[in-house]
């Protein structure tokens, strides 16, 4: 077996890890946060992957980014994951005239939309812009 890398923390490093570990925004960024203080403790990824349910590269790959970005580094960055198929600014006023036409089949403004905008999606994915957007509808 190889030698075990542990990465030291400076007392300040280790507080803000703590406070990320306990009041992170999301629970990817506390999980993150935890593998680094894991690791600090001399775990082995094998272990840390145990321990969270991941797998070791996952570990490994994040404490890469941590040596080499810091805390900030344990964020999650812009742009990943799948892109809206409905986007709010350019489908907005499409989406609020097929539903209004349509309010009581809620089927039938989506074959609607999906021949105006030439997208194809789900009910649900329409169910859920609806919702996200309400606010904005009935303001309007």
């Amino acid at each position: 077996m190889g030698k075990l890398k542990t990465i030291e923390l400076t007392a300040t490093q280790r507080a803000a890890l703590e406070q990320g570990y306990r009041e992170g925004a999301t629970h990817a960024f506390r999980v993150r946060c935890q593998m680094i203080l894991l690791k600090s403790t001399a775990h082995t990824p094998a272990e840390i992957a145990d321990l969270l349910g991941c797998c070791e590269v996952v570990v490994n790959n994040w404490l890469r980014r941590y040596e080499a970005e810091g805390i900030e580094g344990l964020c999650t960055k812009p742009g990943c994951g799948r892109k809206p198929i409905l986007d709010a600014k350019q489908d907005f006023a499409r989406v609020k005239e097929a539903v209004q036409m349509h309010r009581q089949k809620l089927s039938v403004a989506k074959a609607e939309l999906e021949t105006a905008l030439k997208k194809s999606f789900s009910q649900k994915t329409l169910e859920r812009y609806i919702k996200n957007t309400l606010d904005v509808i009935n303001a309007s």
